[in-house]
């Protein structure tokens, strides 16, 4: 059932939250992400593969532990939004948001009239339609869904001052990979002039009164970003396993070759 979205209170607060993507169909990732005390996980339905089974068991184990489940959901149509909504997602994050009109259609897609369309059904989200009026749950689902939309091509960049302003909208995530490849440097989000943008845009969601988010892939990286004002950062569940994999096997070869050359 839809609850009070800690990860919305805490933007509204002017507070930072930390998350992971996670683009492995594992409801046991989300848990661990949980148990660490991440504050988010992002369920990736864009560069992931899990089936909207999946997402809802990924759903349930983030409820299990108290993380907040977002997904991001590669389709900005109303009935693909609405399907992962009513498994129990409590925000979405849309990619490839390039225009007014789309961030408009995106904010329609998650609220109820007379908010936006979204249609109304004894889901999941709203437990079945069990033991609660359908309109407190229409009402709390307006009021605790984030709305999220990714700003990452040369297009947003030239409409990003009039997209940061549409009414729902809670954060501005900018996705410096698409953005890098877009502006011309493809596999290079930390070229200057990438990173420019990514502040650029930053600095007008957060003037317009928006939450500015985007990727950090370390602690240096999150520092940069909380000193210009971003308060929605991340990095992604593979990164972790890779980062952490990599040094664990390259600390076992290396005593491997001492204890060889001690011989």
């Amino acid at each position: 059932m839809m609850r009070k979205n800690p990860v919305k209170e805490k933007l509204r607060r002017g507070e930072a939250v930390i998350g992971a993507f996670c683009n492995i169909p594992s409801p046991a990732a989300v848990e661990i992400l949980g148990l660490l005390g991440f504050d988010f996980a992002i369920i990736d339905a864009e560069h992931g593969i899990p089936d909207l089974e999946t997402v809802e068991h990924m759903i349930r184990a983030a409820e299990a532990v108290g993380i907040t489940p977002l997904v991001r959901i590669a389709l900005n149509l109303q009935q693909n939004i609405l399907r992962y909504l009513d498994a129990g997602a409590m925000g979405i994050q849309i990619p490839l948001v390039n225009s007014v009109a789309e961030a408009e259609a995106v904010v329609r897609s998650a609220k109820y009239p007379p908010m936006g369309r979204r249609g109304l059904a004894g889901v999941r989200a709203a437990g079945y339609g069990i033991g609660r009026p359908l309109g407190d749950y229409v009402k709390m689902a307006n009021e605790e869904t984030l709305v999220i939309v990714q700003v990452e091509t040369a297009d947003a960049l030239g409409n990003a001052a009039e997209i940061v302003k549409v009414e729902g909208i809670d954060a501005i995530f900018i996705g410096p990979t698409d953005l890098s490849s877009s502006m011309g440097y493809p596999g290079q989000p930390s070229h200057p002039e990438v990173l420019a943008a990514i502040e650029r845009i930053g600095r007008m969601a957060i003037a317009a009164g928006k939450a500015a988010g985007t990727i950090a892939r370390d602690p240096a990286a999150y520092e940069r970003w909380r000193r210009i004002g971003f308060q929605y950062l991340c990095t992604g569940v593979t990164n972790f396993l890779a980062s952490a994999a990599e040094g664990y096997l390259k600390g076992c070869r290396e005593r491997e070759a001492a204890l060889r050359a001690g011989r």
